[in-house]
């Protein structure tokens, strides 16, 4: 099936980007009211970022185009343009599912080409959207990764990843596994607005402290600070309490940055829900997608403070750690071992 007026408004996505075998899907079910599925069979799956050089990370791997989290910041928004799809709505609701994602990575992991490099996974679109609860690639994706030895890392706002503990643990007792999940803020209001279809804060914290439990050590991306809406510093402190007592072995805060695609649906929301704000968002992103660098380094230092008050650690960010796991402990006894900060799947948590 060729890909037709897809984005509602006409427009239609270039069939040369997958072929033209592929395969459109809706789901008569409420979690999936809305979206359309794109199921294709894609011609690679391992991806080297683009400026590789300048990355902390330099391969990935994304099941998925676009994200049914539906938050209006996404930095990935403006990659549905090479889609022709909308940027706004349609990212939200057109899905590219790359259907044969497992068998594709198993052989690629598999060429005498490749050097079993680290892969980050979530650094585009979240690869736990709720699409992954009927499409399962991750558990193909993680059992290849685990087979081959690969060193992985996934960021995610799912809390269907715990589905996946097993595997998780599996690979962490033959390969260097960090595992990262997405909370910037704590108020339920501000969530329900601009992160829709995520589960809410606290049960990605959740996540967070089952993750520890089992013996897998989980840092916190506290991404995005939201200026004039997160950024507080009663707000930073209530965030870092809860990212604390849920066991994150990290925290890292990021301040919002809006690049294009992104930039224009945010700025529609904040006109608005908090139309107050528009000019002051105008002057604090007068000269491009991020925020000064003075704000930058005031959250930065706020959230290391209080990550140093409650007792945030022992790994900082950057650190990553390994699971010996041991057929004969019980779950959540595996020993870690720290590493130097310089590993590349940890600090890939600062693009996002």
């Amino acid at each position: 099936m060729r890909w037709e007026n897809l984005s509602g408004d006409g427009s239609a996505v270039n069939p040369a980007l997958f072929g033209t075998d592929v395969v459109t899907r809706t789901f008569n079910t409420p979690e999936f009211s809305g979206i359309t599925f794109h199921e294709v069979r894609a011609r690679s799956i391992v991806n080297r970022v683009p400026g590789a050089s300048r990355m902390p990370f330099e391969w990935t791997v994304n099941p998925y185009r676009g994200c049914s989290h539906a938050c209006v910041y996404c930095f990935a928004r403006g990659t549905h343009r090479y889609l022709d799809l909308d940027t706004g709505a349609g990212f939200d609701s057109q899905i590219v599912v790359k259907v044969n994602a497992p068998e594709l990575l198993r052989r690629e992991l598999g060429s005498s080409r490749w050097r079993g490099q680290h892969i980050a996974m979530g650094t585009n679109v979240d690869c736990y959207q709720r699409a992954e609860g009927r499409y399962r690639l991750m558990p193909g994706i993680l059992t290849a990764l685990r087979d081959y030895t690969n060193p992985f890392s996934i960021l995610t706002k799912g809390t269907l990843i715990l589905r996946d503990l097993d595997l998780l643990r599996s690979a962490a007792a033959v390969t260097d596994v960090g595992i990262s999940v997405s909370v910037g803020f704590t108020d339920e209001e501000l969530w329900r607005t601009v992160e829709p279809g995520t589960p809410a804060p606290e049960r990605r914290l959740d996540v967070v402290r089952t993750l520890s439990s089992q013996g897998i050590p989980c840092g916190v991306l506290m991404a995005p600070v939201i200026p004039f809406l997160s950024d507080s510093p009663a707000q930073l402190r209530t965030t870092v309490r809860a990212i604390a007592a849920a066991g994150a072995t990290s925290v890292t805060p990021l301040a919002l940055h809006l690049r294009p695609g992104a930039r224009e649906w945010y700025m529609q929301w904040l006109a608005k829900h908090h139309p107050g704000l528009v000019r002051h968002y105008e002057g604090l992103y007068a000269d491009g997608a991020y925020a000064p660098k003075w704000y930058q380094r005031r959250i930065t230092r706020q959230v290391h403070e209080l990550a140093d008050e409650y007792g945030i650690g022992p790994a900082s960010p950057g650190t990553h750690r390994r699971i010996e796991v041991h057929p004969d402990r019980a779950p959540g006894t595996g020993t870690a071992q720290e590493e130097e900060p310089d590993a590349p799947h940890c600090t890939q948590l600062t693009l996002l």
